[in-house]
């Protein structure tokens, strides 16, 4: 897929400029990342470790003044060390509520899948219903809110798969990939003294990002790149291939994107172009394939690909009607 290269928005142009300081060759997921975040969605990157999963999401978080928190998952993590819990104080004879993790603006969730599936629902939790149940009451979360969780490949061993349902609270699924030998070698020059993440500072505010969140969600769509949407999520459902296909929650899912992918590109109107440049991040997840095609080779991502290739294209509009 071809390198997305020209980005307009200042604001967002200076938030990618920051994370090229320390991310070499990873343009395109650095993009995709902001325009979950001006979605209010939520990003899964799954790859191999050592690829800079963890890095991305540091980088990005240093480049926005909100409060970060990190959740390292291991296999012993309770639901309580992610929500939060009270500890009873002597001198005042009452429990203190201590908040967790959750309870942060940004939120890198490392290596999901290593923890149980009781304590990946205390956090995916949040990020459907921006708020977390403590001890029976429901608790708001802070805003913005904002999960890039890490994961390693199902392969791997002491990995917990993330049901279907929890996948499907992902706005985009993204994988990193080894970078080239050129930039590998570029790596190891700019890594030889002091890291670069040292020298990132923060180029968007809180109320920036918020302002920038509403701007994209006024962004708008006409109803033929809906029927557009619709058009691929309903040929998910009906693919040979498939035996689960995408789901109500990803035709918005793909929508909201596309929305902030055109306010990250300066338009206030949506293009078919951005739907059909975003559906394979946004809805190969939250295809369940048959046993015949995985067996046959096929992937989540060939069927997308085969249903854009197949769906007509809508006349592009720009004016408003």
């Amino acid at each position: 897929m071809s390198k997305q290269t020209f980005i307009y928005q200042p604001k967002i142009s200076e938030v990618l400029k920051n994370i090229k300081k320390v991310m070499i060759g990873k343009d395109e997921e650095a993009l995709l990342s902001i325009v979950a975040l001006l979605a209010k969605g939520h990003v899964l990157l799954e790859d191999v470790p050592g690829v800079g999963k963890t890095m991305l999401v540091r980088t990005l978080a240093k480049s926005l003044d909100c409060e970060f928190k990190r959740i390292q998952f291991t296999p012993d993590l309770l639901p309580s060390d992610v929500t939060g819990v009270s500890i009873y104080n002597p001198n005042t004879l009452t429990f203190e509520f201590r908040p967790g993790p959750i309870l942060g603006n940004i939120v890198l969730a490392d290596e999901i899948n290593r923890t149980s599936p009781k304590t990946q629902s205390a956090l995916l939790e949040g990020m459907e219903e921006t708020s977390i149940t403590v001890e029976g009451e429901a608790l708001p979360l802070k805003s913005p809110f904002f999960v890039m969780a890490t994961q390693n490949p199902i392969e791997y061993e002491g990995t917990y798969p993330l049901p279907e349902a929890q996948l499907d609270r992902f706005l985009l699924k993204l994988r990193m990939g080894y970078p080239t030998p050129q930039e590998e070698m570029q790596m190891l020059t700019r890594t030889s003294g002091s890291h670069p993440i040292e020298e990132v500072g923060a180029v968007l505010s809180r109320d920036e990002l918020v302002d920038l969140q509403k701007q994209a969600s006024e962004v708008y769509v006409d109803q033929t790149v809906n029927q557009y949407i619709v058009s691929l999520v309903t040929g998910s459902r009906n693919h040979p291939g498939v035996y689960l296909g995408a789901s109500p929650r990803g035709a918005i899912a793909l929508m909201k994107a596309a929305k902030s992918y055109a306010f990250i590109r300066d338009r206030d109107y949506v293009l078919p172009d951005d739907v059909k440049y975003l559906a394979p991040y946004v809805l190969s997840h939250r295809l369940i394939l048959t046993s015949e095609a995985r067996f046959e080779g096929t992937t989540p991502e060939s069927v997308i690909f085969e249903l854009l290739a197949d769906t007509s294209i809508p006349v592009q509009r720009n004016v408003r009607e």
